[in-house]
C-alpha cells in the first residue's frame, strides 16, 4: 500500500469511529453473533495473565479488553486508541469499573507506539489489527514493546472457510450488516466499508504467517466460531544467554 492511500484509509478509519462511537459496542455485537464476549473469555484464558502482568491495548476502542486485563491481573494496563470519541466512550466504562488507579487511556498511534523496548509483558489488539494502515508495522510495534518471553495477541474477525456457513455468513457481512449499520447507527457509508475491510485482510494461516514474518516465535492460531473470528498469538524471543 503506497503512503498515499494509507493516508487516505488512515483518515477514512478515523471518520468512521469518531462517528459510530456512541454505538461500537451494539454493532460489535452484530458484527460477532453476540459471540465477541465469549471470544474475549477464550482469548483470556489462552492468555493466562499472572498477577502483576502489564500490558499495552492497541486500538482498546471501548475499553472491554482493556478492563478485563486489568480486572485479571492487577497490573497496569495500558489502553491506546487514535479516536478521541473511541477513548472518551472507554473512560467512562474505566471510571464505572473503579479501575482509574490501574489503566492508562492513551490518544496515539499504533503505527509508532510512545513506549520504549521491552515494556509489557502483553501487547494486544482487538479487532482493529484490520483497520489499521500497515498491519506488518502494527505487529512490529507491538512486537517491539513487548518483553522478551511476553505475548503479542490478536483477536479479530476472520473467514469462515466451510460451507455453507461460508456464503451464508458472507451475504450477512456484506448485504445485510451495512442496512443493520443504516438502522441502528445512521451509518451505511462506514458499516459498509467494514466488510470491504475483512475481504483486504489476511486469512487465518495467512496471518500465521506474517507473525513468523515478524519474528514472533511459538505461534497459536485458533479459529473462533466457524472462523469468523480467529485468535493469535505469538511469543517474543527470549535472548540466548
Amino acid at each position: 500500500m503506497s503512503n498515499s492511500s494509507s493516508e487516505t484509509k488512515e483518515q477514512f478509519v478515523h471518520s468512521v469511529f469518531e462517528s459510530i462511537a456512541p454505538k461500537y459496542d451494539m454493532m460489535n455485537n452484530l458484527l460477532s453473533f453476540r459471540r465477541h464476549k465469549a471470544w474475549r473469555k477464550f482469548t483470556m484464558a489462552k492468555m493466562n495473565m499472572s498477577p502483576g502482568d502489564t500490558a499495552i491495548d492497541l486500538c482498546c476502542g471501548t475499553c472491554d479488553w482493556t478492563i478485563s486485563m486489568a480486572k485479571t491481573s492487577g497490573g497496569k494496563i495500558t489502553g491506546l486508541d487514535f479516536s478521541e470519541n473511541m477513548l472518551e466512550f472507554g473512560r467512562r466504562k474505566v471510571l464505572d469499573s473503579h479501575l482509574d488507579h490501574s489503566i492508562t487511556l492513551i490518544q496515539g498511534n499504533a503505527m509508532d507506539l510512545p513506549f520504549a523496548d521491552n515494556t509489557f509483558d502483553y501487547a494486544t489488539i482487538g479487532f482493529g489489527l484490520r483497520n489499521v494502515p500497515d498491519l506488518h508495522q502494527v505487529l512490529r510495534e507491538m512486537k517491539r514493546v513487548v518483553k522478551p518471553g511476553g505475548m503479542v495477541v490478536c483477536l479479530e474477525l476472520s473467514k469462515p472457510t466451510w460451507q455453507p456457513f461460508k456464503s451464508i455468513y458472507y451475504f450477512y457481512f456484506q448485504k445485510v450488516l451495512p442496512l443493520l449499520g443504516k438502522l441502528v447507527a445512521k451509518r451505511y457509508e462506514q458499516y459498509k466499508w467494514l466488510p470491504d475491510s475483512l475481504i483486504q485482510f489476511p486469512g487465518r494461516e495467512q496471518l500465521a504467517q506474517i507473525f513468523r514474518e515478524t519474528g514472533l516465535e511459538k505461534v497459536e492460531a485458533y479459529p473462533l466460531t466457524g472462523g469468523i473470528a480467529a485468535l493469535h498469538i505469538g511469543t517474543k524471543e527470549t535472548p540466548h544467554v
